[in-house]
């Protein structure tokens, strides 16, 4: 019986949480001072034991998820740890980038700089030479239809409708400006499917404690791009541990349905 099937006995708990420790970050110094050594041992036995053994991610998604969420919450140190944690797993350097920097519109762009700055000091780090290989495929004669080339299928014209009470010009501006800058700058670049685009921005909404009227419809868009509802789920169980029980559960429940 797998981890998955059950709860691991608690020596197997720390076992797995050391041996998935190790993939991320390299062997743990198990004689380090710790100023809070029990609460570091939880942490590493529900993380990297628990969570990491539930569900049916690979390393590299679960990484990503991570970046995600920690960029969300602007948790930079941890940021930069899992930065270099989802290198280690084979996560590449442009799919590292291609996640934080599609945040822009869903947190805005000061703390999507402060995220950038960071992995980009990782990056230095491991020797990685920037400015890495551009990735955009639009210009702004191509942006607002390739963007809706993408938006429509998944979302419909849900927004511009929602939007079209509003006075000149914001009924048309809002809904373009959507369009074009998250569909159109961001959902086109190379780097990341659009079935991880999608994934990675319902993490994003988790994260940022966003309602169902959102949740659901990025949920069937996961769906539509080829995710299953058991990803679905098993990427919201990843944040978990970032943002805490409510958000994730009303995450959860906001997909269950779908």
């Amino acid at each position: 019986m797998t981890a998955g099937d059950r709860p691991l006995e608690p020596s197997s708990r720390r076992e797995q949480a050391e041996v998935t420790y190790a993939r991320l970050f390299g062997p743990r110094d198990q004689g380090a001072h710790e100023d809070d050594p029990e609460l570091m041992e939880i942490l590493r036995r529900f993380i990297f034991g628990d969570v990491f053994g539930t569900g049916v991610l690979d390393d590299q998604t679960r990484e990503l998820i991570t970046v995600t969420v920690l960029t969300c919450l602007q948790t930079l140190p941890q940021l930069r740890a899992h930065a270099a944690g989802a290198l280690a797993t084979g996560v590449t350097p442009v799919q590292l980038r291609e996640a934080v920097y599609q945040l822009a519109p869903f947190i805005g762009f000061p703390r999507t700089l402060n995220a950038v700055s960071t992995i980009n000091a990782v990056f230095t780090e491991h020797g990685i030479a920037l400015p890495l290989p551009e990735q955009g495929t639009v210009d702004d004669a191509a942006r607002y239809q390739r963007g809706l080339a993408l938006q429509t299928p998944l979302y419909g014209t849900e927004i511009k409708d929602d939007l079209s009470d509003l006075p000149e010009p914001f009924n048309e501006a809002i809904p373009r400006f959507l369009t074009e800058f998250c569909f159109g700058d961001f959902y086109t670049r190379g780097g990341l499917t659009l079935a991880q685009r999608e994934l990675l921005v319902l993490c994003a909404l988790a994260a940022i404690g966003d309602t169902a009227a959102q949740l659901g419809p990025h949920g069937r868009a996961c769906l539509q791009t080829g995710s299953s509802k058991t990803v679905v789920i098993a990427a919201l169980v990843q944040c978990f541990p970032y943002v805490g029980f409510p958000r994730a559960a009303a995450a959860i429940r906001a997909v269950r349905d779908l």
